[in-house]
Parts: structure tokens; sequence; C-alpha cells
């Protein structure tokens, strides 16, 4: 049980529900093959049914986690600092990402932008969602739009979403893993007819990382 105290410090981002935080390679989008920090922020009510983090969902299972311990774990291993989730915007990131500016950090964050944008960030990468759309500061802020292709409407969902971001953000198309074999050659092929779209991959599952 969160004590009050705790949940009051939850609220003004001083503590977040840490899922777990670790040193890895980027795996995905413009920034794949990068070393980076990982930050993941526990809770998130979007409830996509082919999420690979599902545990990440209840954030009462996630210690409270001071955002001070998580800066000094990240700051001493990377100069870039990702923050996934979970949904992370579901928190105020104005603490978070000012500490790990402060310590010189270059802020990322992953995000389905379903919530208000918080937080001082280097790069917004938006993937969105149809259960619960981004709001209209997300599209504006995004550097890179990254939709996850599950089945063949999703590249007119994609289309409907490249529409509502910046001119200069970057357009990614990735294939769902679970369906991934079936996936990919109508990526492969969409993106050859329409090069305004480039295709990403998890890289960082067929390297076996985390």
């Amino acid at each position: 049980m969160i004590t009050k105290e705790t949940q009051a410090l939850v609220d003004e981002g001083i503590m977040l529900p840490l899922m777990e935080d670790f040193y890895t390679i980027q795996g995905e989008g413009f920034f794949k093959g990068t070393a980076a920090y990982f930050i993941r922020i526990g809770g998130c009510d979007v409830g996509c049914h082919w999420c690979d983090v599902k545990e990440s969902w209840d954030a009462g299972v996630h210690p409270p986690t001071h955002i001070g311990e998580m800066v000094e774990k990240a700051a001493a291993k990377s100069d870039t600092v990702v923050i996934t989730g979970g949904e992370p915007l579901t928190w105020d990131m104005t603490l978070l990402t000012k500490s790990l500016r402060e310590k010189g950090c270059k802020t990322h964050i992953e995000t389905s932008g379903a919530y208000k944008l918080t937080g001082q960030w280097d790069w917004v990468c938006l993937s969105p969602k149809k259960i619960k759309l981004p709001t209209e500061e997300v599209y504006a802020a995004a550097n890179e739009l990254k939709v996850i292709v599950f089945n063949k409407h999703d590249l007119k969902f994609a289309e409907e979403q490249a529409a509502k971001v910046g001119e200069n953000c970057i357009l990614y198309l990735q294939p769902e893993w679970s369906n991934r074999e079936k996936m990919i050659p109508l990526i492969v092929d969409y993106v050859m007819k329409n090069p305004k779209w480039k295709v990403s991959l998890q890289t960082h599952k067929y390297l076996n990382i985390p």
C-alpha cells in the first residue's frame, strides 16, 4: 500500500513507478544501433492486445522510485536516455527530464501520445494507437512517427497519422513482432511504392538483447 505522502510525490513527478532500467542498444527507429540507457515507467491504460510489455500496465506493482536515483544510474552509463513504458506520459515528466538534462543527458521518449506532453525532450518517438489517439501537442512535437503494423488496415491508419505530424517528422512502419512473417513483405512493398516511409525493425529482438 502506497502512503498518501508517497502518492503525493508520485503525482508531482518526484517519484515514479519504475518497472526496470537498463543499458542496452536502441533497437528501433532513427537511433537504432545506438547505445542508450532505458528507463521503463510502469502504468498504461491504452491496452494494445499485442503489447509485449503487458507487465508494465499496472503501475501499482512497480515501486515508486525517486527520480534522483534513476538519474544517477542513467548518467553513469550513457548520455542518451530513453524514457519508455508502459505509457510514460501517464505521469509528469518535467522533473525527471530536467534532472537528466542537468547531468548532460539527451532525453528521448517513446510514447503513444495519449496524454499531455510534459517534460523537455531532445527526441520524441510517437507510436500512436487506434484505441486512444495522441493529443494535438504530441503530434506537433514528434520527431519520428512509428506505426506498428499488425494487419493491412494499419497502413491506412498510418497515413491518417502521418497527415497530423510535422513535415520534418520521420515516418516508420514497423511489423508487429508476432505477425512479422506476414507483415514484412506487405510493408516492404508499401514502402517501395510510398518512399516517404521507412521500415523499422525490432533489431534488439534479432540480437537477443533487452
